[in-house]
């Protein structure tokens, strides 16, 4: 008698042996485990990667004179925003001095300003008789070019200044217009506020005699000490004589470490080790998460990240808000000698894609690594999920060269580690607990370093939305 199976579908009896049933028999096909985390790593692979022997690499240059041109500081209160008196030794004028009530009497005496789109807040040719502190906004530096015509000068955001002549000069104009590209607010110190903190503070003339009378130092365009040269010359002059002068501190970047232990039980390496061996999946996976990891440090880390590292003569800002043809010409100026990649988000390589289509231009794309990219001027723009993206769609895009022989940015670490795993990484046994946990202990050690600060751009402000 044939027996009728349930849930068939058709009330018929069943001739054969079922699906479900069969599988219970089939040796299953399966995947390594996959992990979401794991990206393309782009940063990892284009960074000649080089011994720090000791743990620490030193990079030694030619003398620098410091200029001061870093950026402004500002705490808001409500709609109250004030400067941080320290963040006054930014400007080039007041570099390494230090009397705190001084410049906490400068600091108070700047006055807010709230500026909309299309203000002015100097025009060529006026007397320029302020110093000016952008605390948030975009202002737009516009001058005049050998033929009369109008030309942006650059893009000055939040933390810039301009007007720091005021403060050594009696009288002067302003060469360029600023004028407001987005609303913001201000902070401006008028030549007679200055003067009035000068007038009382005997330590705050010393150091502006001691700024001017040091201004004659005979550097390159770069602020590098001068080497004597002629050339040109005939018949039998006297040659100048030179020496190249190095900075008596140089920088020296320590190795980092990213570290983990990974634990199995011996009973999982014992009895389901196939068909794959299971502590050779959980330390794939394990290596994986500290790749990238180390990828991230190597962009976002405050001692030796790309983004925190960036001289801030090298940071530039978008001249509108989504990153345009326009604004990556600018970047790649800044790194012009043999620039050699441009990282980004995914979000902000389509921003820039989605300005490029709208002016009708299709970037030709590059190989590299066996792959066809996009690129912007034959440099390729590589994905880099490690850049942030605030809360408000503002990301940044890198751009560097790199290399030791070309004075680029370079990947520290160190190989011929103790149970060396891969180049750099190690993985070390640990033993085995009385609860029969096998623990082994994940290492990698790494940083980078920028050799010369033309080595890398930040292209700032860039809009993704």
């Amino acid at each position: 008698m044939t027996e009728t199976v349930p849930g068939n579908g058709n009330g018929q009896s069943q001739l054969s042996l079922g699906t479900a049933a069969a599988r219970n028999l089939a040796t299953t096909t399966k995947s390594v485990p996959q992990m979401q985390e794991i990206t393309s790593r782009h940063l990892l692979r284009v960074l000649p990667w080089v011994e720090a022997i000791g743990g620490t690499y030193r990079v030694n240059r030619r003398l620098s004179y410091a200029v001061g041109d870093g950026r402004i500081t500002f705490v808001t209160t409500g709609a109250d925003v004030r400067v941080i008196p320290a963040e006054l030794c930014e400007l080039p004028t007041l570099r390494q001095f230090d009397d705190a009530d001084v410049l906490a009497a400068l600091a108070g005496r700047f006055v807010q300003r709230e500026f909309d789109a299309g203000e002015t807040l100097a025009s060529a040719g006026d007397s320029a008789d302020q110093l000016v502190l952008i605390a948030h906004g975009k202002v737009s530096r516009v001058g005049v070019n050998a033929y009369g015509n109008e030309t942006t000068l650059g893009v000055l955001a939040d933390g810039d200044h301009f007007g720091d002549e005021v403060l050594t000069e009696s009288d002067g104009e302003w060469d360029f217009t600023a004028k407001a590209l987005t609303s913001g607010t201000a902070l401006f110190l008028d030549r007679q506020a200055f003067q009035e903190v000068v007038d009382q503070s005997p330590e705050l003339r010393t150091h502006l005699e001691d700024y001017r009378s040091s201004a004659g130092h005979d550097t390159n365009v770069h602020g590098e000490a001068a080497i004597a040269l002629s050339s040109g010359h005939t018949g039998e002059v006297t040659l100048p004589g030179t020496f190249v002068d190095y900075e008596l501190k140089p920088r020296e970047y320590e190795l980092s470490v990213a570290q983990t232990i990974l634990r199995i039980h011996t009973r999982v390496a014992d009895l389901y080790n196939e068909p794959m061996n299971q502590t050779e999946q959980q330390l794939r996976l394990t290596v994986e998460a500290l790749r990238e990891r180390q990828e991230h440090e190597l962009v976002n880390s405050r001692e030796f990240g790309l983004l925190h590292n960036a001289d801030l003569g090298q940071r530039i800002h978008t001249r509108t808000g989504p990153p345009t043809p326009d604004d990556m010409d600018d970047l790649l100026a800044k790194v012009w000698k043999n620039p050699g990649v441009v990282l980004a988000h995914p979000k902000a390589i389509a921003a820039f894609a989605r300005e490029c289509n709208s002016r009708g231009i299709y970037p030709q794309s590059t190989e590299l690594h066996g792959n066809k990219v996009p690129a912007w001027r034959g440099v390729p723009i590589l994905p880099c999920n490690k850049i942030p993206v605030s809360d408000q769609g503002i990301s940044s895009i890198i751009a560097m060269r790199t290399g030791e022989a070309e004075q680029g940015v370079i990947g520290l670490y160190r190989t011929g580690l103790p149970d060396e795993y891969q180049p750099g990484l190690s993985v070390r046994f640990m033993g085995i607990s009385d609860k029969a946990i096998i623990s082994y202990l994940v290492t990698t050690y790494y940083s980078a370093a920028v050799l010369v600060p033309d080595a890398l751009g930040i292209l700032e402000s860039v809009e993704i939305s």
